[in-house]
């Protein structure tokens, strides 16, 4: 529990900080869809759909405002998932004959990003998130492997770089969509090649691409017909 806590604390003193500094900041709220496959571990495409989604505070800075700070507190479902077994190599303690896998890995997860937006309508950004695992489950050969476990395989932490896009799509509507690759390994994993009698071992990564609507609160939205009148 006091791991899970931890972000959530540094989290509240970086909104507490930005409030303190600065009484112009925005709250958001985000919602949608991790599209997930975990690079290392023999099974290939964004077929894992999982949750995405949380508040966030937002920290305009420099002229005009098109610079800002983006810090978030997200629930983070990533993870695998395999239906066929057709390119699939099993892991050495599983039989030969191989029917499918599944992996959930799911986090508390605290972004920072620094994004610029152009004519406030498009905004880009790069940034990183430190994500704490909070639940966890894995199967394969349709059965679930019972040593997967908060305490192991995978590690209790993951460190993401990110790159993000939101696009205006209504008032202070946003869609948005994101990248992120984590930095270090989540785990270390030996497969065997049956066939060959050959093993060998990978590290294991977070691959994950997000899709999101994102609703600023008090963005300072400038409607068209209003900004045209102001030029006259």
């Amino acid at each position: 529990m006091k791991k899970i806590l931890l972000p959530l604390f540094f989290a509240f003193l970086f909104g507490l900080t930005i409030h303190g500094y600065s009484q112009r900041f925005l709250g958001a709220l985000s919602a949608g869809i991790n599209l997930t496959q975990v690079d290392g571990d023999e099974v290939y495409g964004f077929k894992k759909v999982g949750f995405n989604g949380g508040p966030s505070i937002i920290m305009p800075f420099g002229k005009n405002g098109k610079w800002s700070v983006t810090m978030e507190i997200l629930f983070a479902m990533d993870g695998a998932y395999q239906k066929s077994a057709d390119t699939v190599i099993p892991d050495s303690t599983r039989p030969a004959s191989y029917n499918g896998y599944k992996l959930n890995l799911n986090y508390i997860q605290v972004p920072i990003l620094v994004h610029f937006t152009d004519k406030k309508i498009i905004a880009g950004g790069v940034g990183f998130a430190y994500g704490q695992l909070v639940g966890v489950a894995e199967w394969e050969n349709g059965h679930r492997i019972e040593n997967t476990t908060l305490q192991g395989p995978y590690t209790m932490s993951d460190f993401q770089v990110m790159a993000d896009v939101r696009l205006r799509i209504w008032k202070r509507l946003w869609l948005n969509a994101r990248y992120s690759y984590s930095l270090i390994p989540i785990r270390t994993r030996d497969f065997e090649n049956y066939t060959q009698t050959q093993v060998w071992t990978r590290k294991q990564y977070n691959n994950v691409i997000t899709l999101r609507l994102t609703y600023i609160f008090n963005d300072p939205y400038v409607r068209p017909r209003e900004g045209k009148a102001k030029k006259k």
